[in-house]
C-alpha cells in the first residue's frame, strides 16, 4: 500500500469530479427509465382492476403509482442539481486556466522586465543621446572646416587670375616694345637687345603656365 501517494492536482481533482457527476447522472437516468415502465404497469392494473370493480385494489395501486411518480419528481430535481454542479465545475476548471494562464503572463513579464532593466535602457538611451549630439557636432565642425578650406581655395584662385592679368599686361607691353622696336642690323648690341626681349616673354610664359 502506498502512503505516499502524490496528491492530485487542481486540474485532475476537476476532471474526476466531472466523471463522478456524469456517472450519477447516468444511474439516475436508469432509475427514471425504469420507474416510468413500473408507472405504465400500475397503470395498466389499475384500469384492470377497475373494470373488475376491485376498489380496495385500485387503491392501493393508486397509492404507489403516488410514490412512484414523488420519486421520478426527486430524480429530474437530482438530475437538474448535477447538471447545475457540472457547470460549476467546468466554470471551475475554465476558471483555473484563465488563472494559470495569468500566473504564466505574470512571471513573463516579470522575466522580461528582468531582462529588459529599464534603468540600464534609459542610461543607454541616454548615452546614444550624448553620442549623437557629438557626431552632430563633429560633422558640423568637418563642414565648417571644409568650407574655410573651399572659401581659401577661392583665394588662391582669385590671386592667380590677379598675377596672370599682370602677367598679361607686362607680356603685351613686352610684345609692344618688341614689335615696335627699329630694325637693326645683326650685330652683337641689336642680337643682345633681341635676346633678352625673348628671354623675358619665355619666363612670362613659365610663370602663367605654373
Amino acid at each position: 500500500m502506498n502512503f505516499f501517494k502524490k496528491p492530485p492536482t487542481i486540474k485532475e481533482q476537476q476532471r474526476e469530479n466531472d466523471r463522478e457527476l456524469r456517472k450519477a447522472s447516468r444511474d439516475l437516468e436508469r432509475d427514471k427509465v425504469a420507474l416510468e415502465r413500473e408507472e405504465k404497469k400500475l397503470e395498466m392494473d389499475i384500469k384492470k382492476m377497475a373494470k373488475e370493480g376491485n376498489n380496495a385494489g385500485c387503491k392501493i395501486l393508486a397509492k404507489q403509482l403516488v410514490q412512484l411518480r414523488n420519486q421520478k419528481t426527486r430524480i429530474y430535481s437530482a438530475n437538474s442539481k448535477i447538471s447545475t454542479v457540472q457547470i460549476h465545475n467546468k466554470a471551475m476548471g475554465a476558471n483555473i486556466a484563465i488563472a494559470g494562464a495569468m500566473g504564466t503572463t505574470a512571471k513573463t513579464m516579470g522575466s522580461m522586465n528582468k531582462i529588459m532593466n529599464p534603468q540600464q535602457i534609459a542610461k543607454n538611451m541616454e548615452a546614444f543621446k550624448h553620442a549623437n549630439a557629438k557626431m552632430d557636432m563633429t560633422d558640423e565642425m568637418i563642414s565648417e572646416t571644409m568650407d574655410d578650406i573651399m572659401n581659401e581655395s577661392g583665394d588662391e584662385e582669385e590671386t592667380a587670375g590677379i598675377i596672370n592679368q599682370v602677367l598679361d599686361e607686362i607680356g603685351i607691353e613686352v610684345s609692344g616694345k618688341m614689335a615696335n622696336a627699329p630694325s637693326v642690323s645683326r650685330n652683337k648690341v641689336g642680337e643682345s637687345t633681341t635676346d633678352a626681349d625673348k628671354e623675358i616673354m619665355a619666363q612670362l610664359a613659365k610663370l602663367k603656365s605654373s
